[in-house]
Formats: C-alpha cells, sequence, structure tokens
C-alpha cells in the first residue's frame, strides 16, 4: 500500500477536527459551516469523489496512490472520519473532537448519564460496528451511533478514531476491538491507574458466580461465552458484557492483552462449555479438578479408571495456559454430564498463574494441590 505522508512521516497540518477543536472562533466562521456542510454532503460518497471535501483532508496523497486502482486505507479511512465528524459537530457549538475519549468510552459515558433511555441502542450499534467485516460496513454503523452521541453531547477522539479506522482491515484489529470493549465495559475512571493486582480476582463478582441458570438469558449468554472458544481475548463483542477484569486507563486505550484478561476469558468460555444445558449453576468454590476427577470415579459404577486419569494427567502436564486451557475445554464435557461443578475463581487463578515468569513457583503448587485432591481421601482434613 503507498504511504500518504510526507518522507518524514509527519501531517504538514492537524486534521480538520483537530483544527476545529483548537480555534474557538473559526468555529463559528463562515469557512468552518461551508466545511462541515460539505462533509455531511460527502456521507455516501466515494473517497475523493465529493470536491468540496478535497481540501479538508490533511492525509496527503503520493502519486502511486493516485493512480492505484484504490485509494491508500488511510485516505479511505480520513474520509470516513470526515464524514463521521461532520455528522457530529454542529457549526458554532462546542468542540466533539475530545482527545482522549474513545469509542467505548463515550458509549458507557452515554449509558451512565441522562441519557441512558438510549444506552441499549448505543450498545446495539457498537456492538454491530465491532462486528462489521469490512470498513464500509463499520462506517455504516457509526453513522447510526454518532447521532445518538451528539443528542447527548458526548464527543470523541477522532484522531483515535481515525487511526481505528485505518487499523480495521489489518493484524491490528484485535488491538482496536479490546480497546473498545474495555473502555466500554470498564468501571474504572478513565483518569485513574488500575494497577494489576495478584489478589483482586479473590472478589466474588465474577460471572460465573453470579449466573443464574433459570434466568430467561441464560442459554443466549452461555452461548455468547462459547462464541469466544479459540478466539483472543477482547476480541469477541459479545462476550463484553461478560468481563469483570479492570485494566488500567493507558493499558484499556490501547487495547492491550494482559495476563488477567486471558485468563478470564478462557475460564468464561470453559464455563459457557461446562454449564451448557444445566439446570444447576457448576460453579462450586473449592472443587478442583482433582476433586472432580475423584467424584467422577466415585458415582461411574464400573467407570474405567484410565481414561479419567488421562484427563487429569494431560492438565497436570500443560505446558503453557492455553494449553491448559485446551485441555480444560475436552475435560469439562465429561463432568457436565455427571453433573459435576468446578471452582471457577480457581480455574482463573491457575489460568492466570500457569506460565507467569513473575511467579514460578505457582504452576507446581496447583499441580501439587489439583494431583493431592485426586489421591486423598474426601473425609480426611486437608493440609
Amino acid at each position: 500500500m503507498s504511504t500518504t505522508y510526507p518522507a518524514s512521516g509527519r501531517r504538514h497540518r492537524p486534521f480538520f477536527w483537530e483544527e476545529l477543536a483548537q480555534q474557538a472562533d473559526a468555529r463559528c466562521s463562515t469557512w468552518a459551516e461551508r466545511g462541515l456542510r460539505a462533509l455531511r454532503d460527502g456521507l455516501g460518497s466515494e473517497p475523493g469523489a465529493a470536491p468540496a471535501m478535497r481540501h479538508l483532508h490533511r492525509v496527503e496523497l503520493t502519486d502511486s496512490g493516485r493512480s492505484g486502482d484504490r485509494l491508500p486505507d488511510t485516505y479511505r479511512a480520513e474520509h470516513a472520519a470526515l464524514t463521521l465528524y461532520g455528522l457530529h459537530q454542529a457549526a458554532g457549538a462546542g468542540p466533539v473532537h475530545c482527545p482522549g475519549v474513545g469509542l467505548g468510552t463515550a458509549v458507557r459515558t452515554l449509558s451512565e448519564g441522562a441519557f441512558s433511555s438510549r444506552a441499549g441502542a448505543a450498545e446495539r450499534r457498537l456492538m454491530a460496528a465491532a462486528s462489521a467485516q469490512d470498513l464500509e460496513e463499520l462506517v455504516q454503523h457509526l453513522r447510526g451511533l454518532v447521532p445518538l452521541l451528539r443528542h447527548a453531547a458526548i464527543g470523541l477522539d477522532y484522531t483515535r478514531l481515525y487511526r481505528d479506522l485505518v487499523a480495521w482491515q489489518t493484524p491490528d484489529n484485535g488491538r482496536v476491538l479490546r480497546a473498545w470493549g474495555l473502555q466500554y465495559t470498564c468501571s474504572a475512571p478513565a483518569a485513574v491507574a488500575v494497577p494489576e493486582p495478584a489478589t483482586r480476582d479473590e472478589g466474588g463478582g465474577r460471572y460465573w458466580s453470579t449466573f443464574l441458570p433459570g434466568h430467561p438469558r441464560a442459554g443466549a449468554d452461555l452461548a455468547a461465552l462459547r462464541s469466544g472458544v479459540g478466539r483472543v481475548a477482547g476480541t469477541v463483542p459479545a462476550m463484553w458484557p461478560f468481563y469483570r477484569t479492570r485494566v488500567s486507563a493507558p493499558l484499556r486505550d490501547k487495547g492491550a492483552l494482559t495476563r488477567d484478561l486471558v485468563a478470564e476469558h478462557a475460564a468464561l468460555t470453559v464455563f459457557g462449555l461446562h454449564q451448557q444445558g444445566r439446570t444447576v449453576r457448576l460453579h462450586v468454590p473449592g472443587t478442583t479438578p482433582g476433586d472432580a476427577c475423584r467424584t467422577l470415579l466415585a458415582r461411574g459404577s464400573g467407570t474405567d479408571r484410565t481414561p479419567v486419569e488421562r484427563r487429569l494427567g494431560a492438565l497436570l502436564t500443560s505446558l503453557d495456559a492455553g494449553e491448559l486451557a485446551q485441555h480444560l475445554r475436552g475435560f469439562v464435557p465429561l463432568l457436565r454430564r455427571a453433573g459435576i461443578g468446578l471452582d471457577y475463581d480457581g480455574l482463573r487463578r491457575a489460568l492466570r498463574y500457569w506460565d507467569d515468569p513473575q511467579r514460578p513457583q505457582e504452576q507446581p503448587r496447583i499441580r501439587s494441590r489439583w494431583d493431592r485432591d485426586f489421591h486423598t481421601d474426601p473425609t480426611a482434613p486437608r493440609p
């Protein structure tokens, strides 16, 4: 793809939305009014096809970019961001370009404010946008979301949105999705840095601890969790409402893939497989995989011990957290059929620390505990 930046890699001028945000007088000028009208007229048009918009572009096209069959993605992304900005910004009104406010943060702010009645519509549009297959579909969904933000007087960082649009059809797409999801679901104030703790996972607010098997949405929620199997944490919009991991503002806005988020994602997908079709909650505090295997053998009259031991052995010899999660997904269907639960807080901690180089003592400790629970008489007191 041809670059749209000068050789120095820097733009000569701020983006149009940056210029208007920086100059209060300019927002009331005839120039601004004409520019915003041109942006709205450009809605639905092909990039470069609206003559009145061309002077508002700041991304510079190279000769090869102009002569190619397709305009560079950076130019197309700027066209999309400009038209969305034109839909959002009213002439003479306060700036809607708000540096630091990501798309997920803006939608979360709407849901928490006086316009919370529109939160459902905004969430649906955000989810639809996050599921878009290409840039055109993404922009179409954002056109339905931006008016909701405008009516609620909520701004957006258009420079960040432009970068997200550029990255949408690249391998960096997962980072964009993760940032939107974490911004939308994380309750920590944007200015507060929340450290990644070693013990915060002791809390009882994880989804599996509050799951109600008889709830009308239980089946749909579990299906959403299962949709995340084999997917990278934070990239499945259907799973966003179920995350409880809190991430610091800088990592959240970057869409960072933290160990805490990866572990919770894996535990949620395993729970979705385990709980499927069961009318009793299968999160059972204190029950390790070793306990579950021992119970499975005790309940199954004539059950062959070898396959059960093989399943547990695969868990115990997992080389990393990814392999452990894979073996857990193959293990829980046996428990589901027998109605045997697991401690998902414990599983989440195991997945979090299994291959953490800063906690090398955790894997041997967890492995020893699970193995001991399998071989120990349940009536004997635990050490």
